[in-house]
């Protein structure tokens, strides 16, 4: 696979309301692992669409990874224009943060917003354009991912594209693994 876009739960859907709580870090070594095991297939462009949560935390590890000098770029094709204009400050600045380290910067409707078909929108498009997903998203726990997760489950089963899941099962084995070897001070 050369392009994957990475989506999954908002932060505030997993109760993280800090980009940078102890639960993020989590989330991100499991994003990292993941990307590291695609990178050794061949992967060469990231997608997020933006959003709070796994896709920000998504974009950082993507950055650490451009830093440290894995050949892996970063595009961030939002749903509309002004996606962050309601969100808080802090919020506002960890998305500029992300965008200033994105290799390419897209909107895909190029309007504000206008109603929830621009997320069905973005969903098509980006599925359109990338060869799998790679989502935070854990059956057992319904939540915004379910929308993208069933549109690429579709074309999963047909074999058209490739649809990794990380589960609460897997965050739990990451948690487990820092722990051990002292990744974490909890």
């Amino acid at each position: 696979m050369k392009s994957i876009v990475v989506t999954g739960y908002k932060n505030f859907e997993l109760g993280i309301f800090k980009k940078d709580a102890e639960e993020a870090r989590f989330i991100k070594e499991a994003l990292r692992k993941e990307l590291l095991a695609l990178l050794d297939e061949g992967l060469e462009w990231v997608i997020i669409s933006g959003l709070l949560g796994t896709e920000l935390w998504a974009g950082e590890v993507v950055s650490e990874l451009k830093w440290q000098g894995y050949a892996v770029k970063l595009a961030v094709l939002e749903p509309f224009e002004g996606q962050a204009s309601n969100w808080n400050e802090g919020n506002q600045l960890w998305a500029t943060e992300v965008l200033q380290e994105a290799d390419y910067h897209a909107f895909i409707t190029k309007r504000p917003y206008e109603s929830p078909r621009q997320f069905e929108v973005r969903d098509q498009f980006i599925i359109d354009h990338t060869e799998g997903a790679l989502l935070i998203y854990d059956l057992e726990k319904e939540g915004s991912p379910r929308f993208f997760y069933e549109r690429a489950k579709e074309m999963a089963e047909r074999g058209e594209y490739e649809l990794r899941l990380i589960d609460f099962y897997r965050l739990q084995e990451v948690v487990e693994e820092m722990n051990e070897w002292g990744g974490s001070d909890a």
